[in-house]
Formats: structure tokens, sequence, C-alpha cells
């Protein structure tokens, strides 16, 4: 009996003799299938809402996000990982990407090292996994043994499971709470998912911890108001949001950032509600970190 091929694997006959276009043809081409997918992962804001609300969850009683993937797939989700410490000034170990092959994979094809279903396994465990943490299985094609075995583990832990694949037949669907299937249709370069699905999947990352650390306070509005000051332009850029957030001048943004640590949160709301470091940290932590939140408590509009 003829099995049919994964949706990653078809061919795409918008693309069918690209060999033979100009330039600008073959760009026409990738721009339009491009088009198609931010409209297939609009499809699935609610799937992706309800795992975003689980991995909030468990942020909030000191859990962990990890992504775990090979090839194009492991290398998307470490590198969403890698962004969340400067962006957000949380923790390395609170976002973590996991990629079949270790670090090497990051920069060369290990393609073997997909089909070890038990060393997913055991890097989950190297990282003390646990039921209060998310792990996400990011496969386009939803095949990978490494990934198939982690994501059963964890599941047998209780721990949240989420899978996101380009393939409605995936195999990962069989062990996630969370089925995000992103209908990208067929690659330009037939199982070349480098391109499709792995902008889609990026988007759904970016989607997953933006979102996440939006809901935990690490957002005033629309700026990142809690990343890391690690050089002299990101200090320069934390005093100018001190000032932006509460229109002080930057004379007392310099104090303001230095008495509360560093910390654009905590100046922020000292000088927004006259109080010390102290309070300040305090109102953050019974308003879950959210400015707004702390400001809405105090009857404070701004």
């Amino acid at each position: 009996m003829h099995t049919a091929l994964p949706t990653t694997e078809q061919r795409n006959p918008a693309s069918y003799r690209i060999d033979t276009k100009s330039t600008l043809e073959i760009l026409t081409i990738i721009n339009q299938e491009d088009r198609k997918v931010p409209l297939a992962v609009g499809e699935r804001l609610e799937e992706i809402a309800a795992l975003v609300d689980d991995v909030v969850a468990s942020f909030r009683c000191g859990g962990r996000l990890f992504y775990i993937g090979a090839g194009t797939s492991g290398r998307l989700g470490v590198l969403d990982a890698s962004e969340c410490p400067p962006t957000f000034g949380v923790s390395p170990t609170m976002v973590q990407g996991i990629i079949a092959g270790g670090l090497p994979a990051l920069t060369t094809a290990i393609e073997s090292a997909e089909d070890d279903p038990e060393a997913g396994v055991a890097e989950l465990k190297r990282r003390s996994f646990s039921k209060q943490d998310v792990l996400v299985g990011l496969t386009a094609s939803g095949q990978a043994p490494y990934v198939i075995g982690a994501m059963a583990w964890a599941q047998s832990l209780g721990a949240k499971v989420g899978a996101i694949s380009c393939n409605e037949q995936s195999a990962v669907f069989a062990h996630a709470d969370h089925k995000i299937h992103i209908a990208v249709g067929s690659e330009i370069l037939t199982g070349s998912t480098r391109m499709k699905s792995g902008t889609a999947q990026k988007l759904v990352l970016n989607m997953i911890t933006t979102t996440a650390m939006i809901r935990i306070g690490k957002v005033y509005n629309n700026l990142m108001v809690d990343m890391l000051p690690l050089n002299a332009k990101l200090v320069d850029r934390a005093k100018r949001l001190i000032c932006e957030v509460t229109g002080c001048s930057r004379a007392e943004a310099e104090t303001l950032y230095q008495q509360s640590n560093a910390n654009i949160r905590v100046a922020s709301l000292m000088h927004m509600l006259k109080v010390d470091a102290t309070q300040a940290q305090r109102l953050l932590q019974e308003s879950e970190g959210s400015i707004n939140r702390a400001l809405d408590k105090q009857g404070v509009t701004v």
C-alpha cells in the first residue's frame, strides 16, 4: 500500500521548474509562499495560547521552559532560549534549548543524532527536568525519535508537553498536551524545512516566550523594562527607559538606577509611587512583577 508522504516532504507545484527562472522570478515565488506562513500561524492562536498559559503557570511556581528539537528546529529553539536572558533579564536556565547532537549540531549537521530516543531523555535528566517544567517538542515533520522519546518521558512525569510541527500526521502529537500543527504546506525546495516550516516555528517561539514574559511582568506597556544592562550601551538604554517610563530627568534616572541596584522596574516604581527600593520591590512581588498592576493596586493612573 502506498503511504502518503508527510506534507513537509511533498513537492510544491508553485516552484516547479524554478531552476529555469530568473532571480526576480525565484524571489517572487519564495515571497508568495512565505506570505502563507503567518496566516497559518494565525489559525492556531487558541492552541498556542493554551500552551503559553501553562508556561506562565510554570514560571510562576519556579518552573522552566524547555525546547527540544533536531536540525533546523533544534537550532531555532536554542536561538529563542538564548535571547531571553538579555531581552527580559531572566536566568539562562529559565528557558533552555536542547538540540540533538549537542552544541556541535548548532553549526554542523549531525543528522544521525535525531534517531536516538534515549539521548533526549538523558539530556532532560541531566538538566533535572521535573513535572513543574514545560517541554515543547520542535520538529517540522514530527518524526524525530530524539524528540518523541523526550516528550513521552516528560509526559510520564506529569509535566505539560507541547508540540509544534508542520505535518498534520506528526508522530509527536501522540505525546503532547498541546498539539500545534502549522499548516504551511510543502516547501519551495522539497523537504527544505528551514524555509516555511522554520519560519513558522520561529514565529511561534517568538510568541510563546514574548507573551509569557509579558504575562509575568517583564514588560511595561510595550517597553522591555527588565532587560539586563550588561554593557555601556545597555546601561544607557536602561536609564533612558527609566526616564521614558516615569518622565523624570536624566539626573533623577541616574540616582534611581543606583538606588534600585540597576533594576528598571524597581526604579520606575520608586519614582512613580514615591517609595523606596524595598517597598517598590515588595509591591512588584505582590503584583506578579507588573508595574501596571502595582500602579492599579495603589489607585495610580499614569
